[in-house]
């Protein structure tokens, strides 16, 4: 392999994928109580430092997050290029975190000093398992002897295909991230409503339903599964979780059910999971564009007339 993949840890990758795929990963540092929480650490097992977190959170405890800094990705990344080798990484959406553009950042500097090395960074328009997948079928490519831009390239035309859907168990995580007013949250919780967010067409995450009561916001879930995986490739799924797996198994037997075949279940990555909190439970899956049919067919007329450059 001439070329290394890079992930954040918000790509939600098992160990097994990590392994499998060859991918590095760069980790997100959150706190928990003031106390520094390694996202991944290669060696320990996330599921384990993940239920602890989660646990932690339904307790009451306080978290908070923050992006990877330019300076932590040009360590990563330059030992990679000192061994005459390119990078392509993939990154949380932008419109989430600002990862992304201290990436590009570390990027364009280490272009500088490195000319001879080609470093892509790609938008994963994501989070979670929806940038987890994606890099996986990156990696899958540079297994079967593709060179870095056509991974590059397909990443960049498929990405809006990569569909994700959550639901939350407590509606408190999403009024103190803003994306719902606190009267909203108050009456949502005395109603018993669950919303559904997605990540939409713009690479923000949106509320695209509600319905009232648990178990049929997990139904919900595999509706949205069975109405926009349409593709082959649909049948490879990921269902992350907060603490609540028996939930996501119920999950994927019902998208098993639909055709859904190769399905990995894992706790939410932490730096994600900290902002949806104890009880969400998310679906990701190869679909329909996200922009629109309209949008997607814009994209493919103009494949091939773009200029590849760095970042």
């Amino acid at each position: 392999m001439n070329f290394e993949i890079f992930a954040d840890s918000s790509a939600n990758l098992t160990e097994k994928m990590i392994e499998e795929g060859n991918i590095r990963v760069i980790s997100y540092v959150c706190t928990c109580d003031s106390q520094e929480v390694i996202c991944y650490k290669n060696g320990k097992p996330f599921s384990q430092a993940a239920k602890e977190f989660y646990e932690k959170m339904a307790q009451g405890a306080a978290v908070s997050t923050s992006l990877i800094s330019q300076e932590r990705i040009e360590a990563e990344f330059e030992p990679v290029l000192k061994e005459g080798k390119d990078i392509l990484m993939v990154t949380i959406s932008s419109q989430i975190s600002g990862t992304n553009h201290q990436a590009t950042l570390a990027a364009e500097a280490l272009g500088k000093k490195y000319p001879q090395r080609r470093i892509y960074i790609v938008d994963s328009v994501n989070s979670g398992f929806g940038e987890g997948l994606l890099v996986m079928y990156a990696a899958n490519l540079r297994n079967m002897g593709e060179d870095i831009d056509t991974c590059r390239k397909w990443l960049e035309s498929n990405r809006f295909r990569l569909n994700s859907y959550f639901t939350v168990g407590d509606l408190k995580y999403l009024r103190k991230g803003g994306r719902i007013s606190s009267a909203a949250a108050i009456a949502g919780t005395i109603l018993n409503i669950k919303p559904i967010l997605k990540a939409d067409g713009n690479a923000k995450i949106s509320m695209c339903g509600k319905v009232r009561g648990r178990k049929k916001s997990v139904a919900e879930l595999a509706d949205y599964y069975k109405t926009y995986a349409v593709f082959p490739e649909a049948r490879t799924v990921a269902i992350s979780h907060c603490g609540c797996e028996d939930e996501a198994q119920a999950l994927a037997d019902m998208v098993r059910a639909m055709g859904a075949e190769n399905i990995t279940i894992e706790y939410f990555d932490i730096v994600s999971g900290a902002h949806v909190g104890p009880g969400s439970l998310g679906i990701f899956f190869i679909g329909k564009d996200r922009r629109g049919e309209q949008a997607a067919s814009a994209e493919k007329k103009m494949a091939g007339k773009t200029v590849n450059v760095k970042g």
